[in-house]
């Protein structure tokens, strides 16, 4: 398919990436860029989003994020539209060193302020593309009762339904912004122990930030979470809902055990203790 519709790249080597991402399946094509190819036909209308978003909303943005170099169409062989993207050089910042996750933190907080208060206008509103990122958390509401049903006998399930039934009681009473929707760590790539590049916008959208402070209690520690909320400044409903993102999240995998490993299911585990923690503590 490189070969057929991009010519100029035949002679380049395409070799899986080692570490791929569900969304999409992934290839180094030679060293200086990458191949991404929907897994799902819920996944391909994320393609042509970034395709015209991305160079439009890097000049606004602190940090890297992916450049698109052609867009792929569908072919004999494959049903969807796909990309060649610039090859952003970097380790994921699962790899951080504990001493330098306030420094992260910061970063990434800087960036998503940044990406928060860009006024490009016209932008895709949350929906199946993005799996409703940005919008009501009610969307999730049955799934996250279905999992705190599964977990009853291993959580706390009524202060876990205290935390998702505020979360879902707020709304964003303020204009839309720009999302991510997917600010996890494998989106984001370190240099020298600082935030180079910030990837995978298939689920980008504009509409509520609160999806996007779910790694404040999937990622980080207290210190480095209490830097990314002094910096990000949002009011305490906002705080409240990004809290039940995340706790959704969480949930769903701990619940889905037979479709996660037990290293996904012990980070869940955790995080539903730092989400608990968390909330206590604000009350």
């Amino acid at each position: 398919m490189v070969s057929e519709q991009f010519p100029q790249f035949a002679h380049l080597s395409i070799r899986l990436v080692d570490k791929n991402g569900w969304d999409n399946r992934t290839f180094h094509l030679g060293e200086e860029m990458s191949v991404r190819f929907p897994r799902a036909q819920r996944y391909a209308a994320q393609v042509e989003k970034e395709q015209f978003w991305l160079t439009k909303l890097q000049p606004f943005l602190p940090q890297q994020i992916p450049r698109p170099i052609g867009l792929g169409k569908p072919s004999i062989d494959y049903p969807w539209q796909w990309s060649i993207y610039r090859w952003i050089k970097g380790d994921t910042v699962t790899a951080i060193k504990a001493s330098n996750m306030l420094t992260i933190a910061a970063e990434l907080a800087y960036f998503l302020k940044a990406l928060h208060s860009i006024k490009l206008k016209e932008g895709p509103q949350p929906g199946l593309h993005n799996f409703y990122r940005g919008g009501s958390l009610s969307i999730y509401h049955n799934e996250t009762q279905q999992a705190l049903n599964l977990l009853r006998n291993d959580i706390d399930t009524k202060i876990v339904s205290k935390i998702w039934e505020a979360g879902v009681s707020t709304t964003w009473k303020k204009s839309p912004v720009w999302i991510h929707g997917d600010i996890s760590p494998d989106n984001l790539l370190t240099q020298k122990n600082q935030l180079c590049a910030v990837i995978d916008f298939g689920l980008l959208a504009v509409g509520d930030p609160a999806c996007d402070l779910a790694i404040a209690w999937k990622f980080f520690d207290h210190k480095s979470r209490q830097v990314f909320k002094d910096i990000l400044a949002f009011d305490d409903e906002t705080w409240t809902r990004g809290r039940a993102w995340a706790l959704w999240k969480v949930l769903v995998i701990s619940a889905n055990i037979s479709q996660t490993n037990a290293v996904d299911t012990s980070v869940a585990r955790q995080a539903i203790d730092k989400i608990i923690e968390d909330y206590e503590r604000h009350q």
